[in-house]
């Protein structure tokens, strides 16, 4: 197998890892106080990343005789922002609302992203660049504008929307403020790192504070079971991305990821008999056209 091949079959397969996440984590969440559930789960994977963040440092270090800066404000402010607020924001909206609306509204981060960066880091929007955020803000429009009664499994579409898109935008925000620290030299393991198990230590004061303690010692061993699995789906994301870029440039593999929503939708329907109206279907391939159009604005720019 060719190295192209490889690195298309890795994307593929974190595209498969990623569709079958969000419709899983919904099943999860349902039973779980959200807070318990992200601050479990961001421990787990913060200390995973820790290990594998020293690892690599202390590699490189030794290799490179490179002394590695830590920009702790930045670090901090990533914790706070994408480590604790927005995966709380994520998964009690995702509780809230069906896995197929959470995955599509999710793949609009690039519009955050590219609003943000314009803004905080001066990275132009070309003509072709503000066509794809119109198509994203109009499928958003879609898709939130969607109608779907109220059930047992999504109690609140409307609400649940409004919160993921609101842990999309902040995760947007985490995104530049991770491009500031990795330019002030932190790796990007050490963002993970960061972001993931000072998030969890964040999220564990949220659990004291609003007094869910007895939620946290009363986890069964079936929903320590889902939470062990999630951070596990988790980590074969990041694995498997980031095998896939060492064979791949990151604009193929991006657009190898937006069969994950689709993966959802169809998991979504088929196993949690989710609905899928008209209006959803057209957001959602709305969005996907405005992310395709992006990955290959990127892709196109990098080539000049």
């Amino acid at each position: 197998m060719n190295k192209e091949t490889l690195g298309t079959v890795l994307a593929v397969i974190t595209a498969i890892v990623s569709g079958i996440a969000i419709p899983a984590n919904k099943t999860f969440i349902i039973a779980i106080d959200p807070a318990v559930f992200t601050a479990v789960r961001s421990i787990m994977i913060g200390i995973v990343f820790l290990a594998l963040s020293l690892w690599f440092t202390h590699r490189t270090a030794r290799t490179t005789k490179k002394r590695f800066a830590v920009s702790w404000k930045y670090l901090g402010a990533i914790a706070i922002i994408g480590g604790a607020l927005a995966f709380l924001l994520y998964f009690t909206g995702l509780k809230l609302t069906t896995a197929s609306h959470a995955a599509f509204l999710h793949k609009t981060l690039p519009l955050y992203v590219a609003v943000l960066a314009f803004i905080f880091l001066k990275e132009r929007i070309t003509r072709r660049y503000a066509v794809a955020m119109a198509f994203m803000i109009l499928g958003t429009i879609a898709i939130y504008a969607t109608t779907l009664s109220p059930t047992e499994f999504w109690t609140n579409p409307q609400l649940g929307d409004l919160l993921v898109i609101s842990a999309t935008f902040l995760w947007a925000v985490e995104n530049v403020l991770a491009k500031k620290a990795m330019d002030n030299g932190d790796s990007n393991w050490i963002v993970s790192f960061s972001r993931m198990f000072f998030g969890g230590v964040i999220l564990f004061g949220v659990v004291l504070l609003t007094g869910n303690v007895g939620a946290l010692f009363a986890l069964t061993g079936a929903q320590l079971a889902n939470i062990v699995i999630s951070t596990a789906l988790l980590f074969g994301y990041v694995l498997f991305y980031y095998a896939s870029l060492r064979y791949i440039n990151v604009s193929k593999a991006a657009v190898l990821l937006l069969l994950a929503p689709v993966i959802t939708l169809a998991i979504g329907v088929t196993m949690l008999g989710e609905p899928a109206p008209l209006l959803q279907l057209a957001g959602s391939v709305t969005i996907l056209v405005g992310a395709y159009v992006m990955v290959n604005v990127k892709s196109e720019q990098r080539a000049i």
